[in-house]
């Protein structure tokens, strides 16, 4: 068996790839093209966990070539592919669109597309909570009615999701989306709030807080959407669907903080500022149908993967507990 991941060396990706690494012996080919959108050395050395097991082929590339696309589907002949790969970040997409349409929407065809000509089992899309967007009642269900994007983040990953559903109902297209909501753990993104929020505690520096703290969000494990990632490479009544992988369990930024503060055992200096217009008042997964499809459950309950973050972060950058 042969699997195809895209975003190997990303938060999310290496540690899937590890997951695999894990749970199978099937050949991955860990596709990414280490772009500068964070540190690119940390990418590499997340892709150094894996980089020299045999069962792993690292390949350096962009999906957004199109000819490369297809050249890699016609020598592997993939028989799963699971597409992490994308351009996230809400308030980074704000200021540059295009990059999202080119990458999670252009890019998101060409793999589909390759899919068709050459046929593969399953192809699971990452997507996002942010595809609910403005408006779509609390908590989220896959069948209820979407909201309005509120950036081109959100508008990119729908607009990856229409393309997937348009290839499994059109082309026979074997397509799973999975709606990913506040991931985190170790090797979290650096521009994610909660790597923005323990670095500034830990060295005791202001602290943005966008709004009254009141936003929510559904925290979930990296190590639980794995799991829902790999039940949906298999399960039968999986392919066509929408399916949240969240925590069902929603905190307010405040609390959050007031977690990470007490982990770190400082005192966090708050820096206030306006509400960002891309920003949904809360997310909340309704788990009803990954519950029934895959089997999901999170298992990692908030307190105990913070206290794993900030141990790794320390780890990391040698922070000191107090002052």
């Amino acid at each position: 068996m042969s699997i195809l991941i895209t975003g190997a060396a990303g938060f999310i990706g290496s540690h899937f790839v590890q997951c695999l690494l894990r749970k199978s012996d099937s050949a991955i080919v860990a596709l990414d093209n280490f772009n500068d959108y964070y540190d690119p050395a940390r990418k590499r050395a997340n892709a150094a966990l894996f980089a020299d097991d045999p069962r792993v082929t690292l390949i350096e590339g962009d999906f957004c070539d199109t000819e490369f696309v297809f050249r890699l589907f016609q020598e592997y002949q993939f028989e799963f592919v699971v597409h992490l790969g994308a351009y996230a970040g809400v308030r980074y997409s704000m200021d540059h669109p295009t990059i999202y349409q080119q990458v999670n929407v252009c890019g998101t065809a060409n793999l589909l597309e390759a899919a068709r000509r050459r046929p593969v089992e399953r192809f699971l899309l990452a997507s996002s909570s942010t595809v609910y967007g403005d408006g779509a009642a609390v908590p989220f269900r896959e069948d209820a009615p979407l909201g309005t994007p509120t950036s081109p983040y959100g508008s990119s990953k729908r607009a990856a999701e229409l393309l997937a559903q348009m290839y499994y109902e059109v082309h026979d297209v074997p397509t799973v989306s999975l709606r990913l909501f506040s991931v985190y753990g170790p090797r979290l993104r650096p521009d994610l709030a909660m790597a923005i929020f323990v670095e500034r505690i830990a060295r005791g520096e202001p602290l943005p807080l966008f709004g009254d703290g009141s936003i929510r969000r559904d925290f979930t494990h990296v190590d639980d959407v794995c799991r829902g990632l790999l039940a949906a490479m298999t399960a039968p009544g999986a392919i066509g669907k929408a399916i949240n992988l969240g925590s069902d369990r929603p905190v307010a930024m405040s609390q959050l903080i007031e977690m990470l503060a007490r982990q770190l055992g400082r005192k966090p200096n708050i820096l206030s500022r306006p509400a960002h217009p891309g920003d949904l008042a809360a997310t909340h997964a309704d788990l009803a149908r990954a519950r029934e499809l895959l089997g999901y459950e999170p298992c990692v309950p908030l307190a105990d993967g913070l206290k794993e973050y900030v141990a790794w972060f320390r780890r990391l950058q040698g922070v000191a507990t107090c002052p």
